[in-house]
């Protein structure tokens, strides 16, 4: 891997990172057409920075809320940041689960699979149509939202279902205000984010990682600045109704994925 790869690589981590296009389906429909693997058999180590990189540009652009939430947890105390920290513990449960149990299961699907990736993509696609005609709402978050939103956060594991699309798509289709839902969508899925990634040290064991410095700064750089401006630029995008256009282009995808099956 060179020093371009590390730099792509980093800005595609920090765009589908929160962008609703399912990276993951883009993957395995790019494996399936160049017959090759698009990620490069690179070092365990850069795509755990990669994540980090991610996960960190979400507690700087949340970080405001997460210090409040953090304080109120500490207090435990009865209050609105207090419910709301403990709906997105709530909203874990349904992907940890999926994570520590069914994780072979969930491996074997990512093989290549363009019908399931195809299906999945004119899924999200229709999810978000859905979502970006809902009427306007100020309803909050609450225990059983939270626990419907973290059920589709595990099925969105599936190749080809965006996470950020499809949590931010049922929670504004349950009534949930539009900035809302995407501020709890990219909340809920941070502790996800770091048990990944020590799920992937651990996993790596006594495995030797050997880092180049210089790539791992690239691409962590990288992700990080666009994971800000994705961040931000998909929470515009939910307040100002214009999930369609993301629609459009899954409905696309998708469709060209069967036709090429």
């Amino acid at each position: 891997m060179n020093e371009l790869t590390a730099l792509l690589l980093g800005i595609v981590q920090g765009l589908t990172e929160f962008l609703p296009v399912s990276s993951s389906g883009h993957l395995e429909l790019a494996k399936a057409l160049t017959q090759a693997d698009v990620l490069p058999e690179e070092s365990l180590l850069f795509t755990i920075v990669l994540h980090a990189a991610t996960a960190l540009s979400t507690l700087v652009v949340f970080r405001k809320d997460i210090a409040v939430i953090l304080t109120e947890l500490l207090r435990f105390k009865p209050s609105p940041s207090l419910y709301f920290a403990l709906y997105i513990v709530l909203s874990m449960v349904p992907a940890a689960f999926v994570g520590l149990f069914l994780e072979e299961v969930i491996t074997a699907l990512f093989d290549q699979n363009i019908v399931l990736v195809g299906a999945m993509l004119l899924l999200t696609g229709g999810l978000l149509f859905l979502a970006d005609r809902a009427k306007a709402s100020e309803k909050d978050i609450d225990a059983k939202s939270a626990l419907g939103i973290g059920l589709m956060q595990a099925v969105a594991i599936l190749p080809g279902i965006s996470r950020s699309g499809a949590t931010i798509a049922t929670a504004v289709l349950l009534g949930i205000d539009k900035e809302k839902a995407a501020r709890f969508s990219f909340l809920m899925v941070i502790p996800l984010i770091f048990g990944s990634m020590a799920k992937s040290i651990l996993d790596a064991g006594s495995v030797q990682m050997e880092a180049n410095i210089g790539l791992l700064i690239i691409g962590f750089v990288a992700a990080f600045v666009t994971g800000i401006v994705a961040c931000k630029w998909m929470i515009a995008l939910v307040k100002k109704a214009q999930l369609k256009y993301f629609s459009w282009y899954c409905f696309a995808v998708g469709t060209l994925a069967l036709i090429l099956a």
